[in-house]
């Protein structure tokens, strides 16, 4: 019984900062996406593709969660796009706290669109709210067709879910139309899109309109 009430008192600590997260960002008009997803599903490289063109209309800073090295936070550097790297240390998620501590360092009046790329799980980061305004999961094709039923929390507690390595779907025998139907089972709300590399070139459109649309209705 006390481990579970330390777990519930975590928890209401972690949302208790999560507000005082969102309550910053909406006074400083800052709109926060938090990309989650399992190692290895493209996160870092999706963002690679996005940025270029998202940072020709906003100000964008990065924060990367991995329980070890800056690896991610350099590659992001490398599009142009500030960002700094929280190791975790064998924590499998970010949380509020840790959000908290690295907006303290940042100028917010600079910023229009924060990305948190939490660590790579499918199910610690859906539990902790960070103060986000939108929540991306990101689901690769060779991953399975069945992942989206195996991690029912990551589908129902999500907005959007990317598919990415489309172009690889034929050669794992994976039926994309299968992988959308199981979200939808899960989360029929949730909007899908698809990222593949065709003829050398990463389709990313979708989702960089996407994020533009949502970003701009949060503006009003």
């Amino acid at each position: 019984m006390a481990e579970i009430e330390m777990g519930q008192n975590l928890k209401t600590l972690n949302n208790t900062i999560a507000k005082q997260n969102r309550s910053g960002f909406q006074e400083h008009h800052i709109f926060v996406l938090n990309i989650m997803g399992s190692p290895g599903s493209g996160k870092t490289t999706l963002l690679e593709n996005i940025l270029p063109v998202l940072a020709e209309k906003l100000r964008i800073f990065v924060i990367e969660g991995d329980l070890a090295t800056q690896n991610d936070a350099e590659r992001i550097r490398k599009t142009g796009v500030n960002a700094v790297q929280i190791n975790t240390n064998g924590a499998c998620h970010l949380d509020a706290r840790m959000i908290q501590t690295e907006i303290n360092r940042l100028d917010l009046n600079s910023i229009d669109l924060l990305i948190i790329e939490n660590v790579g799980n499918l199910v610690c980061p859906i539990s902790y709210d960070l103060g986000e305004d939108l929540r991306m999961v990101i689901l690769s094709t060779p991953e399975g067709e069945d992942k989206p039923l195996k991690y029912p929390s990551a589908m129902l507690h999500t907005d959007a879910v990317v598919l990415t390595k489309t172009d690889l779907a034929q050669y794992v025998d994976v039926k994309i139309d299968t992988m959308k139907t199981y979200i939808h089972q899960v989360n029929p709300k949730a909007l899908i899109l698809e990222v593949g590399k065709f003829d050398g070139a990463f389709a990313v459109n979708e989702v960089i309109s996407y994020l533009l649309e949502k970003i701009a209705a949060w503006k009003g």
